[in-house]
């Protein structure tokens, strides 16, 4: 297997192409954490001010997902991703020349609005280019190679800019990351392929007039995958459980942060420690799940799963209120993301096995919609009670809420068992 990947790998375009996109997801999760630590340092341990930024690095999956997919397949992919990864690299290093002045936070919620827009083409733009750099035979491999180094880059991300950030402070993360992005479109500009297609000035207007149908066209998509979804127990149990991760997530997603920042007196370096251990787990948990996973009911292995992940945060939580140590954020972190895994695996598993494929992109699409909405309304929930309640309150009140409607969900699906 190791050596299928080596042999993949020395496909020079491909090569550069991996590269690329291992040092631009690297600097995707590092702008993410010099945001939290930016809202840190100007505000404190703030739920509501880390949900506001948050919101602008989210809003582009509802604005621009619709259009990037249409404009990358009528554009030279290769110019796509340098030109992208460019732009967000002057974004960025813009982002860092602002912050020793930042006094409005309106300007910066527009800088991180362009820079997670234009980072929606980088994608697909990467996605449909890899059928054009290696045979048909490496495919499989290509993507699988993809798949789970941007997933390391993601989490080394965290980590690293967690410890980035807390000694160079969040200016010396955004020019760290500006960097990433530079380099990136350096690599890509490397590859060597016959453009397909290419950016034309129309492009613009076009795209202006398409982002005012926009709102039109999710709403068309999103109507026909929830019909379709709608339309049989098994896919309706998907929409409900992702539901119900996504909106657990959300309400969890700042005040946790907030949590672990007074908990442990650290702006960023702790939290990438989890972001790491909590992706360890996920990784280390699909393995396992992956092996095992035909052996149980899926229904019931979901529901399962996530009252068991709603106790262990209840007892993750309360411990390290009690008893504050970096050690058990690691180890709690890891368990929580092995318990985590067989949700989303198992959701999509049941959405595969049981509908058309012809309807898996409006169906993935629309549960995107579903689940992002869901984080987005939940987080500034709970960003707005952690005014008025501490953040250790909002998690236990979550868990507790969690526990309750996973329990009668798995004591139903057991019963019509």
């Amino acid at each position: 297997m190791i050596k299928t990947y080596f042999k993949v790998l020395k496909n020079r375009n491909f090569f550069f192409l991996w590269l690329a996109q291992l040092i631009s997801q690297f600097g995707d999760r590092l702008t993410q954490i010099a945001l939290v630590g930016l809202v840190y340092s100007k505000i404190g341990a703030s739920s509501l001010g880390l949900a506001k930024v948050m919101f602008f690095t989210i809003l582009p999956v509802f604005l621009i997902n619709p259009l990037a997919g249409v404009y990358v397949d009528r554009w030279d992919k290769r110019k796509c991703m340098y030109i992208s990864d460019l732009l967000r690299g002057l974004i960025v290093l813009g982002l860092a020349l602002y912050v020793p002045f930042l006094k409005n936070f309106i300007p910066l919620y527009l800088l991180i609005f362009l820079t997670f827009c234009v980072g929606r083409f980088f994608i697909p733009a990467k996605m449909s280019i890899i059928p054009s750099l290696v045979r048909e035979e490496d495919i499989f491999m290509a993507n699988s190679l993809v798949s789970i180094t941007a997933n390391v880059a993601a989490v080394l991300g965290f980590g690293a800019g967690g410890l980035i950030v807390e000694r160079w402070g969040a200016q010396g993360g955004f020019i760290i990351d500006s960097i990433t992005f530079f380099l990136s479109a350096l690599f890509i500009i490397f590859i060597a392929t016959k453009p397909k297609g290419a950016f034309k000035k129309e492009d613009i207007l076009e795209m202006g007039r398409d982002l005012i149908r926009v709102e039109e066209s999710l709403f068309r998509e999103f109507k026909e995958g929830i019909k379709y979804l709608l339309s049989k127990e098994s896919t309706i149990f998907s929409i409900k459980a992702f539901s119900l991760l996504f909106s657990s997530l959300g309400a969890l997603y700042v005040v946790f942060i907030v949590f672990i920042q007074e908990t442990l007196n650290t702006a960023t370096k702790d939290l990438g420690f989890l972001a790491v251990f909590l992706g360890g787990g996920l990784f280390l948990g699909s393995l396992i799940y992956g092996r095992i996973a035909p052996k149980f009911s899926l229904n019931n292995t979901i529901s399962f799963m996530f009252f068991l992940s709603n106790l262990f945060l209840l007892s993750f939580v309360v411990s390290l209120r009690f008893f504050p140590s970096r050690i058990l954020v690691c180890l709690f972190s890891f368990i929580l993301g092995g318990l985590i895994s067989p949700i989303v695996i198992g959701v999509n598993s049941l959405i595969h096995k049981n509908s058309k494929g012809n309807f898996w992109g409006r169906i993935f699409s629309s549960l995107e919609i579903v689940m992002y909405f869901s984080f987005l309304i939940f987080m500034f929930i709970t960003s707005l009670l952690a005014e008025i309640y501490s953040p250790f309150s909002i998690i236990i009140l979550v868990g507790i809420i969690g526990i309750f409607i996973s329990g009668l969900i798995l004591v139903k699906g057991v019963k019509s068992a």
